[in-house]
């Protein structure tokens, strides 16, 4: 059975859980961290996401919009975001201790009024429109256009192709989207971070 954590800081709790959670699934052997009662029960929207300890090369990053519980959403998505991310060969074990891993809560969701409806540095975003007949959507977590250095208009623009859409952009695309904006609770911990909480290095 697997060494139990207990006491871990809450604000690297959640990466830390995440990070035993991969180094697990990737044949390692890690301790696993017990969450603190505030998150045992929680619901909520989530997305990990996984960068190379500069913290400007993205490794992996996925979510859900959906209210999961925290403990099996970490669990799926600390795997999912790693192995899974289509942009990116799977993250290797020996590539963990590389690693910095950031946990977004997705809180405050609100409908805005058009597509510029909206802060950088403040509000992630979630697009949807249709055009040449299909449906699109994708989303910008709220770091996001801050770390680019985007001003809101170039983000959209950004977004509307990370979509998968092919087309041209121009303002009646951009006025035709609905637009959705949210705020995070982002937690965040690094491999040496995860290392001191755990009291153990990879095994």
């Amino acid at each position: 059975m697997a060494r139990l954590v207990r006491g871990c800081r809450v604000e690297k709790v959640l990466p830390c859980f995440c990070f035993s959670t991969l180094i697990d699934r990737l044949g390692g052997k890690a301790p696993q961290f017990t969450l603190p009662d505030e998150f045992v029960e929680m619901k909520c929207p989530l997305f990990v996401t996984w960068k190379i300890k500069d913290g400007q090369h993205l490794r992996g990053c996925i979510g859900t919009f959906g209210d999961l519980n925290l403990p099996l959403g970490l669990e799926e998505y600390a795997e999912t975001s790693a192995l899974k991310d289509g942009r990116f060969n799977p993250v290797q074990l020996d590539e963990v201790l590389t690693l910095e891993c950031g946990v977004s809560l997705l809180v405050q969701f609100e409908d805005g009024k058009d597509y510029m409806d909206w802060e950088v540095g403040v509000h992630g975003i979630r697009i949807h429109f249709a055009a040449q007949g299909g449906q699109y959507t994708a989303t910008y977590l709220p770091e996001v256009a801050g770390e680019q250095g985007w001003a809101k208009l170039e983000a959209v623009d950004s977004l509307i192709y990370k979509s998968g859409y092919k087309g041209p952009v121009n303002e009646a695309l951009r006025t035709s989207i609905a637009l959705q904006r949210y705020q995070s609770r982002k937690f965040h911990a690094t491999y040496e971070e995860w290392k001191v909480e755990a009291g153990a290095g990879l095994s």
